[in-house]
């Protein structure tokens, strides 16, 4: 018979992933496994849980096939939230209420499934745990498409988006072929800082596929008349260019790329501005000063859901870092996030670890200048090396009726 360890809760935070289910039911399931109590979940993560809105998981997952189906089903099962927590100098109403909340459930064990800010949520509860003498034990499961956060190899929910990216590039190389009429394709992908998926379109490249002309990160300052000039002679000699762009490159000045069109803007609890436009602002651009056929493509939040084409690697270690915080806290372990850290690259292995998030939150990892090329319109080998693990074989959807079937809370 097992023994009873006391109640958990689980909350997901930030911009979802197509796997970011497969982490809650790695906490729940080997939560449950291990003799935990009740497995709460978070509506909305710590925003909803300050409103008292939260869910017993196991009324809505029940079975095996719901634990199958949960894992392929993309965006938040719980919801998600961008609620920044104050300091705890400024404010400890907040945290007091949080933690007179989680007293009262019977909370032992915090998960909070998330990117950068997260961890600063994961960071700040363990301060305020440690000052007040609580005994609740708070961990961090990564979780970002985005990959910028620091000391893990990679983040679950990044390989699933890369192998969408590099697929959907070179469906749109093909595309751009069809007709016998020049034409300037820009792809916008997502990253404000760091370009790790904007590189992901070199995956394209391949024995069938000459791969995009031009990447561009926004960790290198974008050079606007460099890259008209280059285009213009792309398109001299090509019946169709390819480009693919961060949404966060900026100017040498600082501006970003699409602060150049006059646009709504809109800022998160966090201050991150929002990005939209720098394909559109591009494209334009071209088509003026060019005068040809030019397209704009944002692949948007298709990164970031799509499912049907996630990476078995991706999911699999998803499940697993859920899995590897609950054991690392029925131990013992407080205010850590689980880590991935890659043995070997050809066979491919990668084992999990924890790392103090204190040294984590807030902490951005940027692609190595080294796997940019010199003049900084492409990814290096090394870039695509690190990468090709990721994307490595499927996990099928369970269809029913010709779509895929999801889990929902209303199931």
């Amino acid at each position: 018979m097992k023994s009873k360890v006391g109640n958990v809760i689980v909350g997901q935070s930030g911009g979802p992933t197509a796997v970011i289910n497969s982490s809650l039911v790695g906490v729940y399931k080997t939560a449950m496994d291990r003799g935990a109590n009740k497995v709460f979940g978070m509506l909305n993560g710590i925003q909803g849980f300050l409103e008292g809105r939260y869910v017993d998981l196991s009324n809505h997952i029940k079975s095996d096939l719901d634990i199958e189906l949960l894992k392929r089903t993309p965006s938040a099962f719980l919801g998600s939230c961008r609620y920044k927590l104050p300091e705890i100098k400024d404010n400890t109403e907040i945290f007091d209420q949080i933690f007179a909340r989680l007293k009262e459930m019977e909370i032992e064990y915090f998960f909070y499934i998330g990117g950068n800010d997260s961890m600063d949520t994961i960071k700040k509860l363990t301060d305020y745990g440690i000052i007040t003498g609580s005994s609740i034990k708070f961990m961090g499961v990564p979780k970002t498409i985005d990959n910028d956060l620091d000391i893990t190899d990679h983040t679950p929910g990044y390989g699933s988006a890369a192998k969408y990216i590099g697929s959907i590039t070179k469906e749109v190389i093909r595309d751009g072929l069809v007709y016998d009429q020049q034409n300037v394709t820009i792809l916008e992908v997502m990253g404000r800082n760091a370009g790790w998926l904007t590189g992901a379109a070199a995956l394209a490249k391949g024995e069938d596929c000459e791969g995009p002309d031009m990447i561009f990160l926004p960790e290198l300052p974008f050079d606007l008349e460099a890259f008209k000039r280059k285009v213009k002679e792309l398109h001299a000699r090509k019946k169709s260019v390819v480009i693919a762009v961060s949404e966060g490159v900026k100017l040498p000045d600082g501006r970003y790329v699409c602060e150049l069109s006059e646009g709504v803007e809109f800022v998160d609890a966090f201050g991150h501005k929002a990005l939209t436009g720098t394909a559109r602002v591009l494209a334009n651009m071209i088509a003026k000063e060019v005068g040809c056929k030019t397209r704009a493509i944002e692949f948007s939040t298709l990164q970031r859901c799509a499912s049907h084409i996630v990476s078995r690697v991706d999911i699999t270690e998803a499940f697993q870092v859920g899995g590897a915080a609950v054991k690392a806290a029925f131990e013992g372990s407080n205010g850590e996030m689980v880590i991935l850290k890659r043995v070997s690259d050809d066979p491919y292995i990668c084992v999990t670890d924890t790392y103090d998030v204190h040294k984590i939150a807030n902490v951005e990892k940027k692609v190595p200048r080294e796997w940019i090329n010199e003049e900084g319109d492409y990814v290096m080998p090394e870039f695509l090396n690190y990468i090709r693990p990721l994307i490595q074989a499927e996990l099928t959807p369970i269809m029913v009726d010709g779509l895929p079937r999801h889990l929902t809370l209303n199931d």
